[in-house]
C-alpha cells in the first residue's frame, strides 16, 4: 500500500492550497480517507476525514468553513481544499486510510496506511 500526499509549498496568508493523495494497493472505495497535520513537538492533530462511501465528512471544528476534504473514488484520490490559509496552519500535512468507526475517525492510530507528508507554510 502505498499513499502519496503532494502539493505543499509556501503561501500567503490568506491564501489558498489544494494538497492531494493519490493512493495504490488497496482498494481505495473501502477505505475511510482523512487528513492530520503536525507540527515540531506536537502530537499529530486531525483535520478531516470522509467516509469510504463518499457520504459523511468530519473536519476539526475549527478549521470547518476553511478547509474542504472531497474525495474521487475513480482516481483513488483525496484531496483537502485549504482557503484563507493563516500562520497557525503551517505544517506537515498527512493523508492516511483506514476502515475506521465513527466515534474514532479523529485518532491516528484508527488508520492503517499513511502517506510521507507534505510540508505546508504560510507566511504572515
Amino acid at each position: 500500500v502505498q499513499l502519496q500526499a503532494y502539493g505543499g509549498g509556501l503561501v500567503q496568508a490568506g491564501g489558498s492550497l489544494r494538497l492531494s493523495c493519490a493512493a495504490s494497493g488497496l482498494t481505495f472505495s473501502s477505505y475511510d480517507m482523512a487528513w492530520f497535520r503536525q507540527t515540531p513537538g506536537k502530537e499529530r492533530e486531525f483535520v478531516a476525514s470522509k467516509r469510504w462511501s463518499g457520504g459523511s465528512t468530519y473536519f476539526e471544528d475549527s478549521l470547518k468553513g476553511r478547509f474542504t476534504i472531497s474525495r474521487d473514488n475513480a482516481k483513488n484520490t483525496v484531496y483537502l481544499q485549504m482557503n484563507s490559509l493563516k500562520p497557525e496552519d503551517t505544517a506537515v500535512y498527512y493523508c492516511a486510510a483506514g476502515r475506521v468507526i465513527t466515534s474514532t475517525s479523529r485518532i491516528p492510530r484508527a488508520y492503517n496506511y499513511w502517506g510521507q507528508g507534505t510540508q505546508v507554510t504560510v507566511s504572515s
